[in-house]
């Protein structure tokens, strides 16, 4: 291993996006093992901030509220309008 003197940077946002949309789709999965629709329950959680519209199967509850719920919408919107990052 060398050393320099050169400054390593990484974009922590990138990660973020990633995570969020791993999160989602497990979310997204539990609910729809559990016979649930997916898309409903998960807007339902977004308008209302109520995580019991979201199934603890697998989880999914708790992995749902690491993610901000403003921060859930904004990335679904930049995506919906294709300005992902």
């Amino acid at each position: 291993m060398s050393v320099t003197d050169e400054t390593v940077s990484f974009k922590v946002e990138r990660d973020k996006n990633i995570k969020a949309k791993e999160i989602l789709k497990e979310v997204y999965n539990a609910l729809q093992e559990k016979g649930y629709n997916p898309i409903n329950q998960i807007v339902g959680y977004i308008l209302s901030g109520d995580p019991t519209y979201i199934t603890s199967h697998n989880n999914a509850r708790n992995l749902i509220r690491q993610i901000e719920r403003d921060e859930l919408l904004e990335k679904m919107v930049k995506s919906y309008i294709g300005l992902e990052d």
